[in-house]
């Protein structure tokens, strides 16, 4: 298991975010501009940073960061216990991207998050598993979460779109309040943006045999990071505070990019909420 992230690149969002110099940045860290840029790029310093002084600087927990720095991750979750549950994840040119399927074990009624940029391991999936693809719920509109929608509307031209895009037609845009029921389980939304205008987390309710529920929550967050915001960091963390954080803690979060993780998880070692 790795995180999508590691300590450099949530040092670089939450650099970039604040509009801190590298110079700045340095000086706060206790490092030389060179060991400051070695350690945004790779993760990994020559000598100690000064993690609390770096986090002051740039809105981040400093004991958070560091324990990211020092190989951190989440626990590892059986997801096997959501017996209706799959990640599938697909290859671009130079990173992975997951989405995710559930379906009712009776009627075998699906729902998928997001394609990903293959549709193949899903038609695999959905013939392996005797699945009746439904619903699919878009994250956001950003091409790695969308690559295979084409092919997946032409195989299942019935399946109903949901999005909060702007672009989208009104009756696939997400209403607030709005529940979708997959066979016994239902599924709502949140707003979520920040890294994404359209940004939405899902949150799947009732999987048989009494698990937690799920997040579906795109870029919004990751384990140990959030997604790229720039200047929209603040209303992107706010929007996680208020939408996931307020979860249960033992809610599965299943990000868009790098290992699963849970409310809890976050709430207590992600370097962005301080």
């Amino acid at each position: 298991m790795t995180l999508e992230d590691h300590c450099g690149d949530v040092i670089g969002k939450a650099r970039r975010s604040a509009g801190v110099s590298i110079e700045s940045a340095a000086r706060a860290a206790n490092l030389s501009v060179r060991e400051f840029d070695d350690l945004e790029q790779t993760g990994r310093a020559s000598k100690q940073p000064d993690f609390k002084g770096l986090g002051n600087l740039l809105q981040l927990h400093g004991v958070k960061l560091q324990q990211v720095a020092e190989g951190w991750l989440p626990q590892p979750i059986d997801l096997s216990r959501w017996q209706s549950l799959r990640q599938i994840t697909t290859s671009g040119s130079n990173f992975t991207v997951n989405a995710y399927m559930v379906w009712d074990a009776v009627t075998r009624e699906t729902a998928l998050f997001d394609t990903g940029f293959s549709a193949e391991p899903i038609f695999s999936l959905i013939e392996e598993e005797h699945l009746q693809p439904s619903h699919l719920f878009i994250t956001h509109s950003h091409h790695d979460h969308i690559e295979a929608l084409g092919p997946i509307r032409r195989r299942f031209p019935e399946i109903r779109l949901h999005s909060s895009s702007n672009g989208a037609p009104s009756d696939q845009r997400n209403q607030t309040g709005q529940i979708i029921r997959v066979g016994g389980m239902s599924v709502s939304n949140r707003p979520t943006p920040g890294h994404a205008e359209d940004g939405v987390t899902y949150l799947i309710n009732g999987f048989p045999g009494g698990v937690p529920s799920v997040a579906v929550v795109g870029d919004a967050i990751f384990a140990g990071s959030i997604g790229g915001a720039r200047e929209l960091a603040d209303l992107a963390k706010r929007a996680i505070r208020e939408h996931i954080f307020s979860l249960p803690a033992e809610t599965l979060i299943c990000p868009g990019h790098g290992p699963v993780t849970t409310v809890s998880e976050e709430t207590a070692h992600n370097p962005f909420f301080v």
